[in-house]
């Protein structure tokens, strides 16, 4: 995403216009999308035909645009700092890697493969599950300094939590989901899921990493940010651009059943809303500060959402049930996260333990 981090911990991200209206910009991709898939059919398909060992390359660059520029921003120096919130790193790892994904899978299988599924096309079904899936597989890396920085949380802590997330996704992304998927009953094609590791989390990480250690080299955090503040927009207009194609692919489906993103955004929502609930009551039962518990319950919540739709393109394809269940993960982020921010902001007194004021 696109949000003004610096590599010192003591810069205040803040949510920017492009941020607070993501569901707009998201709401008027779909509608973009489908108009120019009926319009220019032709165009779409040319870009579904351009692949390469079943990489989309018009897509691949854009997911490079967008995922880059966003990992320019993570200082993995931040690392030696994890002990100093060992408590509180242990709850969002926990809920990160050992409930959210579960979690997540248990709900798309009880949701869109039974309860909702008289009212969603049979053969997506085993679909959307999967995207699903890859949605919460991963955390969320950037706005979540956002979100920390509303709840007023301790920025070392969201720093180091995050530059450790980020290590830990290169190893446990591809087997991960790959176990997922198979407990779901998914073929997982374990070629494609290595290949898309390889694409969009190790060489963006190694690349976004080097090119970080050469400007701060060369310029210091003045030259970090000026190529950040060049970049943004370069990074906002890959994301619109790529959920435009997607909505352009998915279009006769949504106007066919209009349900559908209704539907998805169910097991999303419940999903948000129970990983941030548990990670807040386990920071307390811990006895974790509450300027590190409130950003733990948004990291525990969020999900890399550029991760999750880049790996289910190379997975299943632009005009998959998969590609448009991570869609959806985009659309509701910022009401639903924000909603949280203020829910942990009002429970401070409760969490401290002491009386309202």
């Amino acid at each position: 995403m696109t949000t003004d981090i610096h590599a010192a911990p003591a810069a205040r991200p803040v949510m920017g216009l492009f941020e607070r209206y993501l569901s707009v910009w998201v709401a008027l991709c779909i509608v973009a999308g489908i108009a120019l898939g009926h319009l220019v059919p032709g165009v779409f398909q040319a870009i579904a035909a351009a692949e390469v060992a079943k990489v989309n390359l018009p897509v691949a660059v854009l997911i490079w645009l967008m995922i880059v520029p966003m990992l320019l921003k993570i200082d993995l120096g931040a690392l030696g700092r994890v002990s100093e919130h060992w408590r509180g790193v242990g709850v969002t790892l926990f809920i990160n890697w050992a409930v959210k994904p579960f979690s997540m899978a248990l709900l798309g299988t009880l949701f869109i493969g039974n309860l909702f599924a008289p009212l969603l096309p049979q053969d997506q079904i085993s679909s959307y599950i999967a995207g699903l899936i890859l949605l919460a597989a991963a955390p969320c890396t950037a706005m979540v300094f956002v979100w920390s920085n509303l709840c007023e949380g301790e920025p070392h802590y969201t720093l180091s939590q995050v530059a450790l997330n980020d290590i830990i996704m290169v190893f446990a992304f591809a087997p991960l989901v790959g176990l997922l998927l198979g407990v779901a009953s998914i073929t997982v094609p374990w070629d494609t899921l290595l290949l898309s590791v390889l694409l969009y989390i190790v060489i963006p990480v190694v690349a976004a990493q080097l090119w970080r250690r050469s400007l701060l080299a060369t310029g210091g955090e003045a030259a970090l940010k000026r190529v950040l503040d060049l970049i943004q927009p370069v990074s906002l207009v890959a994301l619109l651009t790529t959920l435009v194609l997607l909505f352009g692919f998915q279009g006769e489906q949504i106007l066919a059943q209009p349900l559908v993103i209704l539907l998805l955004a169910v097991p999303i929502l419940i999903q948000v809303y129970f990983n941030a609930g548990l990670a807040y009551w386990l920071s307390r039962r811990f006895g974790v500060a509450w300027c590190v518990a409130a950003p733990a319950a948004l990291i525990g919540a969020s999900n890399f959402f550029e991760l999750a739709v880049a790996a289910a393109i190379s997975l299943f394809g632009l005009g998959s049930g998969a590609a448009l269940a991570t869609v959806v993960g985009v659309l509701v982020e910022v009401p639903v996260m924000l909603s949280v921010v203020k829910i942990v902001k009002a429970t401070k007194p409760w969490y401290e333990g002491r009386p309202h004021a």
